[in-house]
């Protein structure tokens, strides 16, 4: 096998014309360089150097030898630039699955900021709807997922969440609704009302659920929607009220229907995103999270005074291994 230490020296004396300038380039004695292409035709098993006066020229052989060295020193190099910007997180690739109402509100803005700041990062950005990401996370098929998580989930092996931040539900009234001159909505009020359905069974629909159960009712549903926007056309058609998460409100909301804060208490759904529990600290993967979370916590940024002037979440990424956190492979989509 031949020695691609050897090689290289051996690029060095044709490029230099002479054992003696080699040497000098190199930072070796003569003797060494020479003993060193001694070893190389042994090792090649024919003549690489042929003596012309003072100094030397290569063979066909030495030649073929010389310009794989070149090549293999691009690649080298080539290599080492590319785990250069690896490590810097300039560049690679992460997978990740999100959920629809995700999309436009916290996806699009956390991959323009991560394009930004890292144009070589490559991004496999799928949308999941009935299918658990968390499995896909947890199979290694995917190395992020935003996923609803509950609150009393049980534990998913292998998969840890990370709180990205907290999506309030609004009530979603007909225009000319009782309540629709009410700055906030008292969740008991709407108890006796007839109810859309807005989300499929889960996390997403046990936070509605939940907070309306600690208001003394179960929602009476009339009428269940695919979508939230199919909920506000039946809300405005009179069919009933809703609750919707303030992302699917994010790009407004029908003009013929009323958006209001509600309370005793306020429904919350809580997005996280799903990492492995053993995931190497890939520098991608640690920008993509880096930058969701800074879209999570400017939407979430207080607007009073007194809010502005309080200490600021620690929002700082964790090293590898990623801090323990209780785990839950119980998602929703939305």
């Amino acid at each position: 096998m031949l020695d691609m230490r050897r090689m290289q020296i051996l690029r060095a004396v044709v490029t230099s014309g002479s054992v003696t300038a080699a040497a000098r380039n190199l930072g070796y004695t003569p003797s060494a360089v020479s003993q060193q292409m001694t070893a190389l035709e042994k090792e090649a098993g024919i003549p690489l150097l042929e003596r012309t006066g003072r100094g030397v020229r290569p063979t066909d052989a030495g030649r073929l030898l010389s310009d794989c060295a070149t090549a293999i020193g691009k690649h080298v190099a080539e290599a080492e630039t590319a785990l250069a910007e690896l490590r810097a997180g300039h560049r690679g690739r992460v997978s990740m699955r999100y959920f629809a109402t995700a999309g436009a509100s916290l996806v699009a803005p956390a991959l323009a900021a991560l394009r930004s700041e890292h144009p070589g990062v490559l991004v496999d950005l799928k949308l999941f709807d009935l299918d658990d990401p968390v499995l896909d996370v947890k199979a290694r098929r995917v190395d992020l997922a935003l996923v609803v998580r509950p609150g009393d989930g049980f534990a998913a092996e292998g998969v840890r969440f990370l709180h990205l931040l907290d999506d309030r539900y609004r009530a979603v009234l007909p225009m000319g609704h009782r309540l629709a001159a009410e700055p906030v909505v008292e969740l008991a009020d709407l108890a006796g009302e007839s109810w859309v359905g807005s989300e499929s069974p889960g996390p997403c629909q046990d936070a509605v659920l939940d907070a309306c159960g600690a208001a003394g009712f179960t929602p009476d549903f009339v009428v269940e929607s695919g979508d939230y926007a199919t909920a506000q056309g039946f809300v405005a058609a009179g069919l009933g009220v809703t609750l919707l998460p303030e992302l699917a409100l994010a790009g407004g909301h029908r003009p013929d229907v009323v958006v209001r804060e509600v309370a005793g208490p306020e429904p919350v759904r809580s997005i996280h995103a799903a990492v492995r529990n053993a995931a190497p600290a890939q520098p991608a993967l640690r920008g993509l999270l880096a930058a969701l979370r800074g879209v999570a916590s400017a939407a979430t940024a207080p607007t009073d005074t007194a809010a502005a002037d309080a200490p600021a979440p620690d929002t700082a990424l964790p090293d590898s291994p990623l801090p323990d956190v209780p785990d839950s492979p119980r998602e929703g989509a939305a």
